[in-house]
């Protein structure tokens, strides 16, 4: 029993070369093991509620934070350190990739930045990518192709694997690709347009729709083979991007139900009485279309919380709207 370790095999003359290996994303033998179930967590959670005097962790945020793993008999896991941690220290946090080095990561896709990195901006926008599993990739001295390292990925705990594709499984893995793309210069361009992130979170709070607008068309100048808008998955991606650095003080939710339907994007602050935003995306149309769908549909309704509740949120709510007209190819932003 080795954990996310695999035993490595040398050679077939090798002195361990005689037994079975079960891994989380190929093998449904042992499944149930790999991680906490749902069933585990709420007998933690509610230990938890009746020994800490000042509970600060939902039940929600742990399934958002530590679960999403995918095993290879359709269960989802949650990260058992992870959780152990988070409800020990009553405190939410990326414990499971600080318990290795910062860059690990990059690590992996540094050899391989070209065919991967659009990977990446589709993964961070919640997108699943088509991979194949090489349960040899974790002991291998180099990882040169994707389906090599995304099987080293998956099989360390850093991607999640089902129906052939991989993603990102939750917030505590978001987080950490994130910094990725905001601190390695070996990314390119994406490193680049990440960048913009904070340029561009100061220019919607301060209602500078110019600077926004500029910042969107510096991404639809940059040559990528993603960027061509045909979608609004695509655009989300753009979105996703340009907003990067709104998530450290912001939890940003794509697809939330609100009001009357769901919102493309919803920024809910992290401080309560910090502007939220509600944020629409537009094809074809304009960005005053897309606020008004916002207020026609009553989007602003989830931040009051449910009946009964208290109002999660208390101060004031920004409505951004994000078009791209294939005709003219441009991009605006009100």
């Amino acid at each position: 029993m080795t954990g996310v370790l695999p035993i490595a095999k040398y050679s077939s003359g090798s002195e361990l070369n005689m037994f079975l290996e079960y891994d989380i994303a190929t093998s449904e033998r042992f499944s149930e093991y790999f991680g906490f179930l749902d069933s585990e967590v709420d007998h933690l959670y509610n230990i938890y509620k009746q020994n800490i005097n000042n509970p600060k962790i939902s039940r929600k945020d742990l399934r958002l934070w530590y679960n999403g793993y995918h095993t290879a008999s359709g269960r989802q896991v949650y990260n058992p350190r992870s959780i152990v941690c988070a409800l020990t220290n009553n405190q939410l946090r990326n414990y499971w990739t600080s318990s290795g080095p910062y860059d690990e990561i990059f690590y992996y896709i540094k050899d391989n930045v070209e065919e991967i990195r659009e990977d990446f901006i589709l993964m961070i926008t919640g997108e699943r990518v088509n991979a194949k599993m090489q349960e040899y990739a974790a002991t291998a001295k180099e990882l040169n192709t994707k389906a090599q390292i995304y099987s080293a990925m998956v099989i360390y705990g850093l991607l999640t694997y089902e129906d052939g594709d991989v993603f990102i499984p939750n917030r505590e893995l978001m987080e950490q690709f994130n910094q990725l793309l905001l601190s390695n210069e070996g990314l390119g361009y994406v490193y680049r347009l990440a960048r913009e992130s904070e340029r561009m979170l100061r220019a919607t709070l301060s209602h500078d729709t110019d600077t926004m607008t500029e910042i969107l068309e510096f991404v639809h100048n940059t040559e990528s083979p993603i960027f061509e808008y045909n979608n609004e998955t695509e655009l989300s991606a753009v979105v996703n991007l340009v907003y990067l650095s709104a998530r450290d003080k912001y939890r940003v939710e794509r697809e939330d139900k609100a009001g009357k339907g769901f919102v493309d994007f919803v920024f809910y602050p992290e401080r309560r009485h910090a502007d939220a935003i509600i944020l629409e995306l537009k094809i074809d149309s304009t960005p005053e279309d897309a606020i008004q769908q916002i207020k026609n549909k009553n989007y602003a309704l989830c931040f009051r919380g449910k009946l009964g509740e208290e109002p999660r949120y208390s101060g004031k709510i920004l409505a951004v709207g994000i078009s791209y007209n294939k005709r003219a190819k441009g991009i605006s932003a009100k």
